[in-house]
């Protein structure tokens, strides 16, 4: 398990993840802030997010 936190892919997508998550709480609450590159960045970041946390390595693991 340590292994998986340590994981490059893991690491990515911890960032995108934490990125989406400002972008699309910016968009949602502020009006300033609410505008529909947002929301798209957003959502695509989230998607490659999830997909890199859960995306297996090459070894198996």
């Amino acid at each position: 398990m340590h292994k998986r936190y340590t994981s490059l892919s893991f690491i990515i997508g911890l960032f995108f993840l934490i990125v989406s998550v400002i972008l699309l709480t910016g968009y949602f609450t502020s009006a300033v802030l609410s505008v529909n590159i947002n929301l798209y960045a957003g959502i695509a970041f989230l998607f490659f997010g999830v997909f890199m946390i859960t995306r297996r390595n090459d070894d198996g693991h």
